[in-house]
């Protein structure tokens, strides 16, 4: 084994042998399939569970909060398309650091989109219980207990709803990735016509006073906001982390993340004008389930509240799933670097998938979403989520740089600028959260590192390579 040595933190993984590594899972998905596993990763969590926390945080403005963080995702997006039409593999950011940054870099990054994903995994999964619980309402004039369908701090013990939740995703995910992305594409369209039947009910009753003032929490406000919401957006990573399981992935790859991002905004935006014209901003506050409520309070009926329960909880259940997915593709790709125990890369040979790795990020993801409340949840999985945003727009510039003969079968546009702004961007957002969230991410960072120098720096495959 080699020994510790300041060069070896920097050591990168060479992009041609990325191209002649057998992935060991079977490559199933096209463009389609991939955009929709963006679509599935992202539509839901900020406009079904996020939603109700960012209007309070900035009022009608929470318009431009969208807005916003759609801009800082879709210049991230062309960086990744970029990337990932270079670097094909599982492992995302993790990857692309690997190739850019080095070593140290590339684990910590890792570290970051663990945590992103455990964690809105999570997040997600406290939100659907509370949908599952406003549709026992509209169906039977019950809900369920908060004992058991809140997390402690909210008037509960033990959530449930999620951990039922986490473990569907995880039994489906068990069969095969082909039937996971055949169910995901039906749950995504489910979601997106629910959606649309909001937008048109909502529109309804707007009423533009409800948008007056516009920003009654300033710059502020709307930064915090737009922070808040940024960690739905980590579907367009999940993309990049099918990259062995996407045919020819390095034109399906770019193509399946621009796709993901263009519906996904379309769909943000429309929706959160329709629901801040709808109803008062003052009325988000502390509101469960809060756009199956404003349909209720339109129409003064219930069906139109109990389609959109149904349609938040199959919105949900596919998030968790794309989630969980994209997380055990990264630890896979970190196990076949060396940086994590082999357990993690071991493919059940009928499924073609990781087992023992799915089950524990989903036994994971339930105790989080079990015993932890909601805020805390989001605010870490947006940290996490504009680190590695900001991570892969620097390794744009850096691998244009350090290896132009590189082909490349798709370029970001306007560079350097592009990938220089969506830095600005994610350092922008990350400044707006709150300082709790950046001393626990210092924590959970300062963990990694402690991890890598004690089992990964010895272990990884550069190190054992340079050893031989």
């Amino acid at each position: 084994m080699s020994g510790f040595s300041a060069a070896n933190l920097v050591r990168c993984k060479p992009v041609n042998a990325i191209e002649r590594r057998d992935p060991g899972l079977h490559r199933t998905m096209g463009v389609w399939q991939l955009a929709m596993l963006g679509v599935g990763g992202t539509i839901g969590t900020g406009i079904f569970v996020a939603f109700n926390t960012a209007v309070p945080e900035a009022g009608p403005a929470v318009i431009a909060a969208f807005v916003i963080a759609g801009i800082t995702a879709a210049l991230t997006a062309f960086c990744y398309a970029e990337l990932s039409s270079v670097l094909p593999e599982s492992g995302s950011s993790y990857s692309y650091a690997y190739a850019t940054l080095g070593e140290l870099a590339a684990f910590m990054i890792g570290a970051c989109l663990l945590l992103e994903y455990t964690v809105s995994g999570a997040a997600v999964a406290v939100g659907w219980g509370q949908y599952l619980n406003e549709l026992l309402v509209d169906l039977t004039g019950h809900k369920l207990p908060d004992a058991i369908a809140q997390p402690p701090g909210h008037g509960g013990y033990f959530n449930l709803p999620a951990v039922l939740l986490v473990v569907s995703c995880m039994i489906l995910l068990l069969r095969g990735v082909r039937e996971s992305a055949a169910v995901n594409v039906i749950l995504v369209l489910a979601k997106l016509a629910v959606l649309a039947l909001f937008a048109v009910i909502a529109f309804s009753a707007f009423n533009l006073h409800h948008l007056r003032p516009f920003a009654p929490k300033g710059l502020g406000g709307i930064g915090s906001a737009a922070s808040t919401i940024f960690f739905s957006y980590i579907g367009l990573d999940v993309v990049s982390t099918a990259g062995d399981e996407a045919r020819d992935p390095q034109r399906t790859l770019p193509r399946g993340i621009i796709l993901a991002l263009l519906i996904v905004t379309a769909a943000y935006v429309v929706v959160a004008i329709a629901a801040v014209g709808a109803q008062p901003w003052t009325q988000f506050a502390g509101q469960d389930a809060g756009l199956a409520v404003i349909l209720r309070n339109i129409t003064g009926q219930a069906w139109p509240s109990e389609v959109l329960s149904v349609g938040a909880i199959v919105s949900i259940f596919s998030v968790t799933l794309v989630i969980i997915y994209g997380q055990t593709r990264i630890l896979f790709a970190m196990s076949r670097d060396g940086l994590l125990p082999e357990l993690f890369q071991r493919v059940n040979p009928t499924t073609k998938t990781p087992t023992w790795n799915t089950v524990i990020v989903s036994g994971a993801i339930a105790l989080l979403a079990a015993f932890v409340p909601l805020d805390i949840l989001t605010n870490l999985t947006s940290l996490g989520t504009l680190a590695a945003f900001a991570v892969v727009s620097g390794g744009v510039i850096i691998l244009r740089r350090t290896r132009p003969d590189v082909p490349r079968l798709y370029k970001a546009p306007f560079y350097p600028v592009l990938p220089a702004a969506s830095v600005v961007f994610c350092l922008y957002l990350i400044v707006s959260l709150p300082w709790i969230t950046h001393l626990m991410f210092l924590g959970w960072l300062s963990a990694a590192g402690l991890f890598y120098f004690a089992y990964s720096h010895k272990r990884s495959a550069l190190a054992l390579g340079a050893a031989r």
